[in-house]
């Protein structure tokens, strides 16, 4: 079958007329960032603030009739809101927050973060996902990096999620764990050119709009810093807590209390920090050398009074494992690093399973 062009995708969102304008949605220039790859097509549709609550039904239609076209295997598209700047002099629009709702089906979902990039977030995500799964509890991983998604990779999975209502994406399992990522719609070398209000609106769909009950806990490796994503997640989802995953130099170090201090600032409970590359391992004779120091994250773990999960050495294997797309909690359970990533899964099932404090009452007498 004759794959579909991006040329035949804009004619097939030509003729779904806006009904606020009667124009159609491609006249108005209300669709952003589309990709057409191998099948998968991807796109935004953006409305004004106001009008998105009632435009579903538009970004339903235009699913709709890109879906029809021959030799299109997924559509991808998500609804976005752009509030429009105030005009100069008016006063500024103060709204309550929403009360965060969860994903249903899904008792606690856990953020895995970073304050920088290339602490290894993504692999201690995944092993601790796994590590979680082996303890016995029925566990989820969501790849919420939209513009960097490694979770295909970790886990090697090509497949391309289904859907059997025409709504809901089924997450795919593999190694007992369920799993939904933005890099299984679209190609491992496809940039995700999106602008910040598309990001929130993909990554709320991916938790709303796939069916990951029943699950005990939601694993979530969280793009680093703290941007979009990381305040999308914090108030749009009740976070049972946050894992920060750092190296122990100074460096890395001073990102990751940031991102602690981001979390504390939108009262999301800090599960722990985690050391990674804490102690390189030489694989010939054993030797351990500190690269990258050693024992920073225990030492601000303990100045900011939350707990140190662990350490996670710098070995050869977990890089092969993960490359290979068979974690070392997979490849190699009865090995020094699995052992590290199943202590770090127990001390966070233990505090998930901890009963939460009730806030102090004030009785005036």
């Amino acid at each position: 079958m004759t794959e579909a062009s991006r040329d035949d995708v804009l004619s097939a969102l030509a003729r779904v007329i806006d009904p606020a304008s009667g124009k159609s949605i491609i006249d108005e220039r209300l669709v952003e960032g589309l990709v057409v790859k191998n099948g998968h097509v991807s796109f935004a549709i953006e409305v004004p603030a106001a009008r998105g609550p009632h435009a579903e039904p538009l970004r339903r239609r235009a699913e709709a009739e890109v879906s029809a076209l021959p030799g299109v295997l997924s559509v991808t598209a998500v609804l976005t809101a752009h509030q429009e700047p105030a005009r100069a002099g008016a006063p500024p629009h103060r709204h309550a927050p929403p009360a965060p709702a969860g994903v249903p089906g899904v008792d606690a979902v856990i953020a895995v973060a970073s304050g920088k990039g290339g602490v290894g977030k993504s692999t201690v995500a995944a092993n601790l996902a796994l590590a979680l799964a082996k303890l016995g509890l029925k566990t989820g991983l969501l790849d919420a990096d939209i513009y960097g998604p490694s979770v295909p990779r970790l886990l090697d999975i090509r497949e391309k999620p289904k859907s059997h209502d025409g709504k809901a994406l089924e997450p795919i399992t593999k190694f007992g764990i369920k799993t939904m990522s933005i890099g299984f719609l679209i190609g491992e070398e496809e940039p995700m050119i999106w602008r910040g209000p598309m990001v929130t609106s993909a990554l709320s769909q991916l938790l709303g709009d796939v069916t990951w009950a029943p699950l005990d806990v939601l694993v979530v490796d969280m793009p680093p810093g703290t941007g979009d994503a990381q305040l999308t997640m914090a108030q749009r989802v009740p976070l049972k807590g946050a894992v920060i995953v750092s190296t122990p130099q100074d460096l890395a170090l001073v990102d990751a209390r940031k991102g602690l201090a981001m979390f504390r600032k939108t009262q999301v409970p800090i599960l722990g920090l985690v050391e990674n590359m804490s102690v390189f391992v030489c694989p010939n004779c054993g030797h351990e050398s500190h690269i990258f120091s050693h024992g920073g994250a225990r030492a601000v773990a303990e100045t900011l009074d939350v707990p140190f999960l662990g350490e996670i050495p710098l070995v050869p294997a977990i890089r092969e494992t993960s490359d290979a797309g068979v974690p070392i909690v997979v490849q190699a359970p009865d090995s020094r690093e699995a052992a590290a990533f199943l202590a770090i899964a127990e001390r966070v099932a233990a505090a998930l399973s901890a009963p939460v404090r009730p806030a102090p009452r004030i009785v005036m007498e």
